[in-house]
C-alpha cells in the first residue's frame, strides 16, 4: 500500500481549490456519483438555504464513513499481520474532523424535534448501507465520500455567499469552533464556514486519492481484506 501522508495543519484561507470535480469514468465511479448527487437533490428540497440546519444532519452522515473505513483498515492490518500505511489514523481523524464539524453547528442552529428524527434515522440507514459498500467495494466507498464532499464544498462555499448577502446574520463563532481551530476571540461565523470548507476539500482529496489507489491495483486484491 502506497503511504499516504497527511498535510500539514494551516490556517484556514479562502484560497482553496472549491472547483475540483472528479468526472467519473467507470460505473462504479458513476454509481457513487449518481448516488450523491440524489443525496443532494433530497437536501435541496427539504433544506433549501437553511444552511445551518442542512449541515446539522448531514454532518452526522459525514462521519460515519471515516470510522467505519477506519474500523476495516484497522481489522485487516490484524488479520494480516501488517502495516496500515496511515490510512487508519487518516480515517479516524476524518471522523472525529466531521464530528467537531457536528458539534459546532450544534450551537448555532439548534436541530428540531424533526430535524433530530432525521438524524437518528438518517445515520441508522446510511452506517448500515456505507458498511456493506465498504465491504463490497471499497474503492466505491471512498468514491462516494469524494463526490459527498465535492458538494459539501459547493454547500459551504454557498453558505458564505449567503452571510456576505446579509441573509444569514455573522453571529460570533461557538467557543467550541475557537478553540477546535484556534481562532480568534473574536472569529465570527464566516470564519467557521470558511475552516469547514477547507476541511471538507481535505477530505474531498484524500478520498479521491484513496479511491484511485484501490482502483490501480489488481481486481482480484480490491478488497477491504487487502486494502
Amino acid at each position: 500500500m502506497t503511504k499516504i501522508s497527511e498535510k500539514a495543519a494551516v490556517h484556514p484561507t479562502e484560497e482553496v481549490d472549491i472547483d475540483r470535480h472528479v468526472v467519473p469514468t467507470t460505473a462504479s465511479d458513476h454509481i457513487a456519483f449518481g448516488f450523491v448527487k440524489a443525496l443532494r437533490f433530497v437536501a435541496d428540497k427539504f433544506f433549501a438555504k437553511r444552511y445551518g440546519h442542512r449541515a446539522v444532519v448531514l454532518e452526522t452522515v459525514a462521519a460515519v464513513p471515516g470510522m467505519v473505513g477506519g474500523l476495516w483498515q484497522h481489522l485487516s492490518a490484524l488479520r494480516h499481520i501488517r502495516d496500515d500505511q496511515g490510512w487508519i489514523k487518516i480515517l479516524l481523524d476524518e471522523a472525529e474532523n466531521e464530528r467537531m464539524h457536528l458539534m459546532t453547528f450544534i450551537e448555532i442552529a439548534q436541530p428540531t424535534k424533526l430535524e433530530r428524527f432525521i438524524i437518528l434515522m438518517t445515520q441508522m440507514i446510511f452506517y448500515n448501507f456505507y458498511f456493506f459498500l465498504y465491504l463490497i467495494s471499497p474503492k466505491t466507498a471512498h468514491r462516494v465520500v469524494g463526490y459527498f464532499e465535492e458538494e459539501a464544498v459547493i454547500s459551504y462555499t454557498q453558505y458564505l455567499q449567503e452571510i456576505d448577502l446579509g441573509n444569514h446574520e455573522n453571529v460570533p463563532a461557538p467557543q467550541i469552533a475557537i478553540d477546535y481551530w484556534n481562532m480568534e476571540p473574536e472569529a465570527r461565523l464566516r470564519d467557521v464556514v470558511i475552516a469547514i470548507r477547507a476541511d471538507e476539500t481535505e477530505h474531498r482529496d484524500v478520498n479521491h486519492s484513496f479511491a484511485a489507489e484501490l482502483a490501480s491495483r489488481p481486481k482480484k486484491i480490491i478488497r477491504p481484506d487487502a486494502a
